[in-house]
């Protein structure tokens, strides 16, 4: 319900923007062609190389990867794993759920989302640019250990 309620609020913007500006209003919904356009091409290439992994990689090495022996030594592999690549979290949902019906512990998969979201070690150059050595490194260091917490919390409730 609440879907409808945003796209009937949308639509009536998009009216109005309309009414009171058609030039920029068509200026507008062309960029948002061209960049919904651009990134559904590199959401559809994420997706076929997660396809193209979960087919490749056998079910028994996601298993012995990410679902066997210790979770505490998996989530931490996960949250490593989280930790420095970067794909989109829309992406990492879909994997995730699919990591997880092949046998990875929850507190892997659950480790691995949230660092995927809150630490970002390949986006630290930009950071440090940004903000500074050390405001970066305590950054990340506290997103690591509270998405280890997270990831923790959220095998104990689930």
């Amino acid at each position: 319900m609440s879907t409808v309620i945003l796209l009937v609020l949308a639509a009536g913007g998009l009216a109005w923007s309309f009414f009171k500006d058609k030039k920029k209003t068509g200026q507008i919904l062309k960029g948002a062609f061209n960049s919904f356009a651009k990134t559904g091409i590199e959401i559809l290439g994420i997706l076929s190389l997660v396809g193209l992994l979960l087919a490749w990689v056998p079910e028994s090495t996601i298993r012995q990867l990410l679902g066997s022996g210790s979770q505490l030594l998996s989530g931490i592999f996960g949250a490593a794993l989280g930790s420095v690549i970067i794909i989109p979290a829309f992406v990492a949902f879909p994997l995730a759920a699919s990591l997880y019906s092949r046998g990875a512990y929850l507190l892997t998969i659950a480790a691995f989302i949230t660092t995927l979201t809150m630490v970002g070690i390949a986006t630290m150059p930009i950071e440090i640019r940004h903000f500074g050595k050390k405001f970066t490194f305590y950054r990340n260091l506290m997103s690591f250990m509270m998405a280890l917490i997270i990831a923790a919390g959220m095998v104990i409730f689930l």
